[in-house]
């Protein structure tokens, strides 16, 4: 991480995840997925890069090919792609919003993920329930459309998105 972003903390380790974290994600479990404690230590320690950003203002979720990680989103770019970092989950607060958090996790994760030497940083955002600010700030962030699925019985559907870590040629 660079300097800028030094307010951007990994995840503490070994114990209890700050309780504010996991209420975060729950708060938004319609775009994220709800996690119960065990499930959130879990994913954290087996994250490519678990972020956090002051107590419980942002955070971001993410892991790379290798992971064992059953969800059927994951699963969707580990049959495509070699080399990836897959974003889990990103979420920020209502209170720290319009502050730029999420583009500097972002930011900091494509730095991070380029120098471990991966392609794509992927990511899925729902398309029904829709999530147009969500698809809008990818948009911006360079992101495209490369596939998209019927996640479960409920009628949820998704869009996946790749942002290319490669250089333009």
């Amino acid at each position: 991480m660079t300097a800028m972003d030094d307010h951007i903390l990994p995840l503490p380790g070994s114990g209890d995840l700050p309780a504010a974290l996991l209420e975060l994600n729950n708060a938004h479990a319609q775009e994220l997925s709800w996690l119960e404690p065990e499930r959130f230590r879990q994913l954290a320690d087996q994250a490519f890069r678990a972020w956090q950003v002051g107590e419980a203002e942002a955070l971001l979720l993410s892991f790379d090919q290798d992971a064992d990680y059953d969800s059927p989103n994951f699963r969707w770019f580990q049959e495509r792609l070699a080399r990836f970092i897959y974003v889990d989950r990103i979420v920020v607060s209502p209170q720290a919003r319009g502050q730029g958090l999420a583009r500097r996790l972002y930011t900091a994760l494509f730095e991070t993920a380029a120098q471990a030497g991966h392609e794509h940083v992927v990511c899925e955002v729902n398309s029904h329930p829709p999530n147009p600010g969500s698809d809008a700030f990818h948009a911006r962030l360079g992101f495209v459309r490369v596939g998209s699925a019927r996640i479960g019985g409920g009628g949820k559907t998704v869009n996946y998105l790749s942002r290319s870590l490669l250089p333009a040629t």
